[in-house]
């Protein structure tokens, strides 16, 4: 029997409020395990369609499965347990600057409720995968636009996700950072997360290297 999709949208549409209509009809499906680029112009629907996957925005219309989960059926309640399987690394990193290091990546343990025993070999674990491991004192102020990324996954996986996704992760990047943060990211496809990762950046393109799925006006184009 073939493995069912990690994530499956069928005729999904995404209207906000104010009537701009982000995404139109999309069908894809993504497999437990791939890496995947998304991407498109500026206003395309990539970051729409991420926190659609992360179930912080709900699809208008279509059905959306993730992990076998349909997430415009879920309770509110049932929210964050899905959301416990996936770790969101976010364009404008929202990092917390009145915390150090250790303290950002303890955050989503705290409110995912981990027993404490667990916690600082969770977090020792997350920085040293990221290479962060000598920083847990530092503030985010006093880290590189790099190291702060870097931070955002270590965040992202503390929990140990089985997807993690990245809205432009090296848009902020010279192309040595970019290049370290892009390594790290295989280093979790590797060991078997499912990742999905918008961007524009043309050098991440060319290297197709894995699947690459192109918004176009809120319609999967290719």
């Amino acid at each position: 029997m073939k493995n069912r999709p990690m994530i499956q949208f069928r005729q999904v549409s995404k209207r906000f409020p104010d009537g701009y209509q982000a995404l139109k009809n999309v069908d894809l499906q993504i497999e437990a395990g791939e890496m995947v680029y998304i991407t498109g112009h500026s206003g395309a629907g990539k970051s729409t369609l991420l926190k659609l996957v992360a179930a912080i925005e709900r699809p208008t219309s279509g059905i959306i499965n993730i992990n076998g989960h349909n997430v415009a059926e879920l309770k509110s309640t049932a929210l964050p347990y899905l959301r416990r399987k996936i770790g969101f690394v976010f364009q404008d990193y929202k990092l917390l600057f009145d915390r150090n290091v250790y303290d950002n990546v303890l955050l989503p343990l705290q409110i995912s409720g981990f027993d404490n025993t667990v916690i600082a070999s969770r977090i020792h674990a997350a920085l040293e995968r990221v290479g962060l491991s000598q920083k847990e004192k530092a503030m985010p102020i006093t880290l590189s636009g790099g190291e702060r990324q870097r931070l955002c996954i270590a965040r992202a996986v503390v929990h140990r996700p089985l997807i993690l996704i990245a809205d432009e992760p090296t848009g902020n990047l010279d192309m040595a950072y970019a290049h370290e943060i892009m390594t790290i990211f295989n280093t979790f496809h590797q060991a078997g997360v499912t990742v999905l990762i918008a961007t524009h950046d043309a050098a991440l393109l060319e290297a197709k290297q894995h699947r690459i799925l192109a918004l176009q006006y809120g319609k999967l184009a290719a």
